[in-house]
């Protein structure tokens, strides 16, 4: 397992800063959602612990290791990025792209080995896949797409998980099916998780801990009955809220109450 350290990061765009000295640990094995309204830096901050940004100011520690030190190969040999959506230009089979999350094992000029094969059976198989294996990726269905985009990820044998939105433009069998999945694979697989999410009642429900930023900085973090609760809502969101215990979870649910109501 493996813990993401984050010190006094900052970063900014051509056009201005997005994040402000984030100053945050994830232990290893911890499930963290990520939440913020559009434009907060959810998605910055995840491409920053993978390695895809640099800072512009602090620094970034996987484990004991200094992420600046590592090279793309090592990193991506311990973090795997599920993204938001992926199209491929080409007519890979559902096989064939999950294999692809074995480039980081695969020497140059080499192909896969049985132990490459191997993880791409055991991918498959956790995320349910195996009867997908001969389709066409871009054929498949939104949901169907994002259990593969998931596969090909568990393929590369991640001590540390992110995800962007996992669960965006999903119907809701299929936003439970892949939260489950990636609980699943926390509690059995010690995979450390964190997660960018949009809907706050899947947060509460699927994370132990949430992250809620507000203009690129951390704005709460905690348990969700400590960061979801009217009060914090509103500030961050500028939304009304009511705020009352899940009627069958030990989590708060968030009632949306339309403006005139309010």
């Amino acid at each position: 397992m493996s813990s993401l350290e984050i010190r006094h990061v900052s970063f900014s765009y051509l056009d201005g800063l997005v994040l402000r000295d984030i100053d945050l640990l994830v232990k290893a094995g911890e499930r963290v959602g990520l939440l913020g309204p559009n434009g907060s830096g959810k998605t910055t901050l995840l491409k920053l612990a993978s390695g895809l940004l640099r800072p512009t100011r602090g620094e970034i520690y996987l484990g004991d290791a200094d992420l600046r030190q590592l090279t793309r190969r090592q990193v991506a040999q311990k973090v795997a990025v599920v993204p938001q959506q992926l199209r491929m230009p080409f007519a890979f089979s559902v096989r064939e792209m999950v294999m692809l999350g074995r480039t980081p094992f695969v020497r140059a000029l080499s192909s896969e080995g049985e132990a490459d094969r191997r993880a791409v059976r055991q991918a498959m198989e956790l995320t349910n896949t195996e009867a997908l294996g001969n389709r066409t990726f871009n054929e498949l269905s939104g949901g169907e797409r994002q259990k593969v985009i998931l596969a090909m990820a568990l393929a590369q044998d991640p001590k540390l998980l992110l995800l962007d939105e996992p669960t965006v433009h999903l119907d809701v069998n299929h936003q439970v099916e892949i939260l489950e999945l990636i609980k699943a694979l926390n509690l059995e697989k010690g995979i450390t998780i964190i997660a960018a999410m949009h809907d706050l009642n899947l947060a509460a429900l699927y994370f132990d801990r949430l992250i809620l930023l507000k203009e690129g900085s951390i704005f709460a973090n905690g348990p969700p009955a400590e960061v979801l609760t009217e009060d914090v809502i509103r500030q961050v969101y500028a939304a009304p809220v009511l705020v009352r215990q899940h009627p069958s979870a030990d989590v708060p649910n968030v009632t949306i109450i339309p403006r005139q109501e309010a």
